[in-house]
């Protein structure tokens, strides 16, 4: 069997998660010497169809981990907005620093639903969202190393069990026929993690919303066009129409610095993390065998 392409499919809001899937992808694109192709699926406009794949493809799925699991929100979506058709497929999460709890588990349990065969789950380390010291520095050189051999050990395993399997356009061959889906730690089906305080007590701040600085937003509307919800109003910037998830997207990407959180639950929290998750987490990555 030889693969016809390498496609990065991701949510990624704040880059972090585009940034490793493409990394990834295009090292294995190289190795089996294959176009890459991408969808990006971050925003409202590019989750109105489903996406179809061909078992001929090796898929890089990535999603960030948000409260220990995929963003709620987006799991509707990822369940339904694609079809694998037996293409084989590595589901990437990325976590800032805290841990990618059962993420892993429940992205790779969602790309089985879809028809996926899943090969192999890595959950790298990245910069927080919320915090601008919170593994502010990662991926650094030694994740984009874990990264490397992540890749190398997905292609050396492809390699090994699809060399003698021939050419599935004429064969007929498809992954499943001779690769074994990986086993990742966590429970898909776990709750979400629950936020606390400094105080250590749980802290509700669904309802918070990114609040607009007058005096440094110019109305550029950058924010609006990179809400992945589609929440922040066109017409008046400082306005939130729709469901925030806190993904941070405006605050990273507003030019002037203009959009901030100051709900008093969201700022505890994100005070005990910077308090409490300083030593740097490790980055987990699994081959089938």
């Amino acid at each position: 069997m030889k693969f016809s392409c390498v496609h990065a499919v991701y949510f990624s809001p704040a880059g972090m998660t585009r940034h490793l899937c493409r990394l990834l992808a295009a090292s294995l694109g190289e190795r089996f010497q294959v176009p890459v192709r991408e969808t990006d699926f971050t925003l409202p406009g590019n989750r109105k169809e489903v996406t179809v794949f061909s078992p001929e493809e090796l898929v890089v799925f990535g999603s960030p981990t948000y409260a220990g699991k995929l963003p709620n929100k987006l799991l509707p979506f990822i369940q339904e907005g694609f079809q694998g058709n037996g293409a084989a497929a590595v589901s990437l999460v990325t976590f800032g620093n805290r841990s990618f709890d059962n993420s892993l588990a429940e992205l790779t349990k969602c790309l089985t639903e879809d028809g996926f065969l899943p090969v192999a789950g890595g959950a790298f380390a990245v910069r927080h969202v919320f915090s601008d010291t919170l593994a502010k520095d990662r991926p650094d050189e030694k994740d984009l190393g874990e990264l490397a051999a992540f890749g190398k050990a997905i292609g050396d395993f492809l390699e090994e069990k699809l060399s003698g399997s021939g050419d599935a356009l004429s064969s007929g061959t498809v992954p499943g026929d001779v690769l074994s889906p990986v086993t990742v730690p966590g429970d898909a089906d776990a709750p979400y993690y629950v936020p606390k305080g400094l105080d250590g007590e749980p802290k509700k701040f669904l309802k918070a919303v990114p609040k607009t600085d007058p005096a440094l937003c110019d109305g550029c509307g950058t924010c609006a066009s990179l809400c992945p919800m589609g929440s922040i109003s066109k017409e008046d910037f400082q306005t939130v129409t729709g469901v925030c998830i806190k993904c941070h997207a405006c605050v990273r990407g507003c030019p002037k610095g203009a959009k901030y959180f100051d709900d008093e639950a969201f700022l505890s929290h994100k005070a005990m993390l910077e308090r409490d998750y300083t030593q740097r987490a490790e980055n987990l990555w699994i081959v089938s065998r």
